[in-house]
């Protein structure tokens, strides 16, 4: 049997920044998201009459360093599930790899999707959550449309991702500026590892994403764009602050994310709604109102002409194709 799973991509409004469980991928803080339209990842899985698995990402077969997390964590799931076989895996991603747009989520959430319905487990949304996160901690999330909270957990079967609101009725758009689709120098994992470790300011991170969390929850429930986005635009600059902090100290911004940023306040001083987050990469995702959209992307092509601009909406859950 061969099933194809559609996940998308989500951008994460208050960040996921740290693993207390580097093996389960246990974050140290809850975390809350938006799945989007634009970006996705579909993947097909079928079993095969071989000892080992083969992985094909956008049509190219992987030799073994270069698949070996996907290699892990099929045999992941096979030990979850108790059972021997060996898949095929076909993966068109639909994202730009590694540069910060949550690659690894839809990418993961897809694969896990399709191995669950090529094997018939039969999986709860909840225990696909799981699953998912085994393979990439912000694919937990991708399970879902619209916005959704990643509850940290204390063990494998207490930490999944839960929707808020899959369908909201409410005037938001994103607008992704892409700086740069190389993979980036420092990964996630590298990244958050170094922040926690050393950044002298990480204990405070924990307290003010718990803070932050319940306040978005508000303004998503009262449909305020605004609030939505100065809450996430402080949440955004407070984990890359932990990046500064670090010791060694690093960065994912380069030269354009800081003007970007710049523009972005020379907006709202015209009164303009935008608001910045960025995850682990230089791309910044601009939230902003429908009414508002054109006006930004304008206002940035204007001032940064070499930069690519795509809009993204309110995106679904995983979809089987």
């Amino acid at each position: 049997m061969t099933r194809t799973a559609r996940a998308y991509t989500n951008i994460a409004l208050i960040k996921y920044w740290g693993k207390k469980n580097k093996q389960l991928k246990l974050p140290y803080t809850n975390s809350l998201s938006l799945t989007l339209d634009r970006f996705y990842t579909d993947t097909t899985a079928t079993i095969i009459n071989e000892d080992h698995d083969v992985v094909y990402l956008n049509e190219q077969l992987l030799n073994d360093s270069q698949n070996k997390r996907i290699l892990n964590y099929l045999d992941t799931v096979r030990k979850f599930y108790s059972f021997k076989d060996h898949f095929q895996i076909n993966s068109i991603n639909h994202v730009p790899t590694s540069a910060g747009f949550a690659s690894s989520a839809s990418g993961f959430a897809a694969l896990a999707a399709a191995i669950n319905e090529t094997k018939q487990l039969n999986l709860t949304r909840r225990e696909l959550s799981i699953l998912a996160r085994n393979g990439s901690g912000s694919a937990s999330r991708s399970i879902y449309g619209g916005f959704v909270e990643w509850e940290a957990g204390t063990d494998n079967e207490s930490s999944f991702a839960v929707p808020i609101d899959e369908h909201p009725e409410i005037d938001l758009s994103l607008l992704s500026v892409v700086i740069n689709k190389s993979t980036k120098k420092i990964s996630s994992t590298t990244g958050m590892e170094n922040s926690v470790k050393s950044s002298p300011f990480y204990s405070n991170w924990v307290t003010l994403v718990a803070s932050e969390i319940e306040e978005i929850k508000q303004a998503i429930a009262q449909k305020d764009v605004q609030k939505i986005g100065e809450i996430s635009e402080h949440n955004a600059m407070s984990m890359h602050a932990l990046t500064l902090s670090a010791d060694p100290s690093f960065t994912y911004f380069e030269p354009e994310t800081i003007q970007i940023i710049q523009l972005i306040k020379e907006m709202r001083q015209k009164g303009i709604l935008a608001y910045a987050t960025i995850d682990a990469g230089p791309n910044v995702k601009i939230i902003c109102t429908k009414e508002s959209l054109p006006k930004v992307q304008t206002y940035i092509k204007q001032q940064l002409s070499n930069v690519t601009t795509v809009v993204a909406n309110i995106g679904s859950g995983i979809q089987y194709i």
